[in-house]
């Protein structure tokens, strides 16, 4: 894998990881770890405004994260397997290389 593509994995695991930092995200994704869920539903289940909930929901889109559809008026939200899948594969390279031992000083 050459330096280009890692740079492009890492960036990508930032700006995943970045939006899940926020807890109210967290939540959200929680939420939606049992499938499919409605805009309406989410705000009731949260106790948050929907505009909230609205901001909340395009960062997670813009990461990757989630995917949308329209049903008449209604977005619906799930989160996208890819985006975890992702995220688990940088962290299991992280993982993986970590454990290799520093080369000796001289």
């Amino acid at each position: 894998m050459g330096v280009t593509s890692s740079a492009i994995q890492a960036e990508q695991a930032r700006a995943l990881l970045t939006a899940l930092a926020e807890p109210i995200r967290l939540r959200v994704m929680e939420a939606l770890g049992g499938g499919e869920r409605c805009v309406c539903d989410l705000t009731a289940d949260l106790g948050l405004a929907q505009s909230k909930i609205s901001f909340h929901l395009k960062v997670l889109k813009q990461a990757g994260l989630l995917a949308d559809r329209q049903e008449g008026r209604w977005i619906y939200y799930r989160l996208r397997p890819e985006g975890l899948e992702d995220l688990r594969g940088w962290l299991a390279a992280l993982s993986a290389d970590c454990r290799k031992s520093a080369s000796s000083c001289k």
